[in-house]
């Protein structure tokens, strides 16, 4: 019995073989991207590589595979990892509901971080305003590059030293985080906004 029992085991626990994927490796686009990001030209990587300008215009619309050999060649000239290839793109969700609260020193205001925590190349918040909330007493200043303020509904002004800038719905505004500003909802219903920051002001990577 007990030897019956091992087969029937044996039996269930049949081997797996595993396919490859149907679906083609494209690469093409990561090499464009880096070679424009560097600023050369097409001609420059074929002469670079003593590859033909037709060729590697095909392998970056990824009309053509490239055998092991010339890709490493192409990320050598291009400075790139090949294994930065085949990496999954970083995506995430952050559903709004599950978005943490900030606490940024506005008054009448809810603050949601829709970015990942430690995300720190861009970060979005999203922001329910009542009427005559603002961003506290004094103009402020954030620690990024550009700041962006999308007004999804309602109205909002932006105050800078010397100058006030009305939105409305639809309207987005870009300007320097470090430039001394504030914010007021000046309409007569709740507002919602879209503020980003480039880089990060903060993350929880920090």
């Amino acid at each position: 019995m007990a030897n019956a029992s091992i087969e029937r085991r044996e039996d269930f626990m049949k081997a797996l073989h595993p396919t490859p994927s149907a679906l083609p490796v494209r690469v093409g686009a990561r090499l464009r991207a880096s070679r424009q990001a560097q600023g050369l030209t097409i001609e420059q990587v074929a002469a670079a590589t003593s590859l033909t300008r037709g060729f590697i215009s095909r392998v970056e619309r990824d009309e053509t595979s490239p055998s092991v050999t010339t890709l490493v060649t192409l990320c050598q000239v291009l400075s790139l990892p090949v294994g930065s290839l085949f990496e999954d793109a970083e995506t995430a969700v952050v559903r709004l509901d599950d978005a943490p609260h900030l606490n940024m020193g506005g008054r009448g205001v809810v603050d949601r971080m829709i970015t990942p925590r430690g995300q720190s190349r861009v970060q979005v918040l999203r922001s329910h305003l009542e009427p005559g909330a603002d961003g506290g007493e004094d103009l402020y200043t954030i620690n990024c590059d550009v700041e962006v303020l999308h007004v999804i509904a309602g109205e909002v002004s932006v105050l800078f030293t010397g100058h006030t800038q009305r939105l409305t719905a639809g309207d987005t505004l870009t300007f320097s985080g470090r430039e001394p500003h504030n914010w007021r909802n000046t309409g007569a219903t709740a507002a919602d906004v879209l503020w980003t920051f480039v880089p990060a002001a903060w993350s929880g990577s920090r």
